[in-house]
């Protein structure tokens, strides 16, 4: 067993890839199936599985080939692929590389109007609530097409003819190739910022839906839809319809209608002037003549052939009126001169030189009071004074002396027992009539009686 060639998986894989690439009949593969389980991923990249009623194989189609699909693929749409079969190394599995795609029964175009149309429709982009009136005298009229095409010299010759003077801006644009769709949002973008344009044309002559096919790309519809200027949409012929058609403002079926939208006919427009012109004039008529009956009416009423007798009451009203007012005068006065009189009283109680006089007796008063008081009050210490005198020649020790008593001080202090001394100390004695400075010879303690 050990000697048997036992093969990788990846070496398997390798040799069963090979074989996948060398057989011409995996190559160029037409298949048609059922989508399902539809991925596409951020990058660009379409992954699914095509399917009939028996059996299933894995697909994937890369950024390059999905990028010029013109539908979306769904899951449960029937299709026709073409393609190359090959292994997936990484798992092992074979599955279908798509190169192409087709809607089965159906146009990839008219799948792919009809699927933009239902997104835009969902989202409101069609709604009548969006869609803005066109002037009634436009000063600028912008034409967004190309510069050399019909389309814009149909349009010159129509506005020329109906309304001569309106101004032709024309925003040039590709209608048609790879760079129409950013060529027309371009141009649309720069007749929104100008600012002075009254109503704008959008369209092109008629062709394929090949060559309309830029006027249903959803960016030339959002730009559309997003343009602040009344637009008409004018694409192809009568019975052209684009995704443009439901998104402008307004629809016209070629661009020769669309200038005659665009603008009013100088002869409609004259006679709808004169039409106003005579409607004035009846207006004036009619209101004028009104007016003068009603002045006839007012000249013959009552007030105005008696005009005396119109202001008579007003005139005796006057005269109540002076009269009460007269009166109020009268009566105003007498209040007032009253409240004056009562003023008068007032400030006099109060006049300055009033409240001096009557400081002055006060002051006297207090003064007599505060005399009387110190006089009580000097009395009172003196009595406290000779108390106090008398209690301290009662404590004076010097009275005490006078009875033949002797104070004893030993080195300055004072000597209360004979405990404090001792034999051979110096005393001082003090008496009544001077100092006698002594040492003690002997202490003799106090006997007790038996």
């Amino acid at each position: 067993m050990s000697g048997n060639p036992y093969l990788t998986v990846q070496a398997v894989t390798k040799y069963i890839k090979r074989k996948f690439d060398a057989d011409p009949h995996l190559r160029n593969v037409y298949i048609k199936g059922e989508l399902s389980n539809v991925k596409i991923h951020p990058s660009g990249h379409i992954y699914f599985t095509l399917k009939d009623d028996k059996s299933r194989i894995q697909a994937a189609m890369f950024r390059g080939n999905a990028s010029s699909l013109k539908f979306r693929p769904e899951s449960g749409m029937n299709v026709l692929i073409t393609g190359d079969i090959n292994v997936y190394e990484s798992s092992g599995q074979y599955q279908l590389y798509v190169q192409s795609m087709e809607p089965d029964g159906i146009g990839a175009l008219f799948l792919a109007f009809e699927q933009l149309k239902e997104q835009l429709g969902k989202e409101g982009l069609f709604d009548v609530r969006w869609k803005q009136p066109l002037p009634w005298i436009p000063k600028k009229v912008g034409v967004i097409t190309a510069k050399s095409g019909a389309a814009f010299q149909d349009i010159c010759s129509t506005i020329a003819r109906r309304f001569p003077i309106a101004e032709i801006v024309l925003f040039p644009a590709a209608v048609q190739g790879k760079q129409a769709v950013p060529s027309i949002v371009e141009a649309i973008g720069q007749a929104d910022r100008q600012g002075d344009i009254d109503v704008l044309i959008v369209g092109r002559g008629g062709g394929s839906i090949e060559d309309l096919w830029a006027f249903n790309e959803e960016a030339v519809a959002r730009a559309i839809f997003s343009c602040r200027i009344p637009t008409i949409s004018a694409v192809g012929h009568e019975t052209d319809t684009t995704i443009a058609d439901f998104v402008a403002d307004h629809r016209a079926p070629t661009p020769t209608a669309a200038a005659e939208l665009a603008v009013p006919a100088k002869e409609e427009l004259a006679g709808r002037i004169l039409d106003r012109k005579r409607v004035i004039y009846r207006f004036l008529a009619t209101r004028l003549s009104q007016e003068q009956k009603r002045l006839d009416r007012l000249k013959s009423a009552y007030p105005f052939l008696y005009p005396e007798r119109l202001y008579r009451p007003f005139i005796e009203k006057q005269s109540s009126l002076e009269e009460r007012l007269v009166r109020g005068n009268s009566e105003l006065l007498y209040r007032k001169s009253q409240q004056l009189t009562q003023s008068t009283s007032r400030l006099q109680g109060v006049s300055p030189a009033i409240q001096l006089q009557q400081r002055a007796k006060d002051s006297v008063i207090a003064e007599e009071r505060l005399l009387r008081a110190m006089s009580q009050s000097v009395g009172r210490k003196q009595d406290r004074f000779l108390t106090g005198i008398r209690m301290l020649q009662a404590l004076n020790p010097l009275s005490v002396m006078e009875r033949g008593f002797t104070i004893v001080y030993k080195e300055g202090e004072l000597v209360k027992k004979t405990e404090s001394l001792t034999p051979g100390d110096s005393v001082k004695m003090n008496m009544q009539d001077g100092t006698v400075i002594a040492e003690v010879l002997s202490i003799e303690p106090l006997k007790e009686e038996s």
